[in-house]
């Protein structure tokens, strides 16, 4: 059964140990690198939708509205959470992330929230 293809990978790299069978060209720190940084957006994404979710819940009073208001709280979300998911770990999603998806790559799950741009 010599060249046959699953998912446009040969089959032998399928039962290959310790490989991934990618043919992408990419060393595994740059992979294991690149896995952190996404975990690490991703998780500031996920957080800055979360404060945008609790500011909603806030009753609005016509006191502190002024015109630019709903731009500047978004871009404070948004710094408040990439500061949050590089401080410490942030909360936790990232290493989540890395350990279910760095399986499939040999990534462990210690040290992604050390992430450094």
């Amino acid at each position: 059964m010599e060249g046959m293809r699953i998912n446009g990978l040969p089959t032998e790299a399928l039962f290959r140990r310790g490989e991934t069978g990618r043919s992408d060209g990419q060393q595994p720190e740059i992979r294991e690198e690149k896995l952190k940084k996404a975990c690490a957006d991703f998780e500031s994404i996920f957080i800055s939708y979360m404060l945008k979710t609790m500011r909603r819940t806030i009753p609005q009073s016509g006191l502190n509205n002024f015109p630019g208001k709903d731009i500047y709280t978004t871009m404070l979300d948004q710094k408040v959470a990439e500061d949050l998911a590089k401080r410490g770990g942030g909360i936790g999603f990232q290493e989540m992330l890395l350990r279910q998806l760095g399986s499939g790559i040999g990534v462990q799950g210690s040290g992604c929230s050390r992430v450094i741009e």
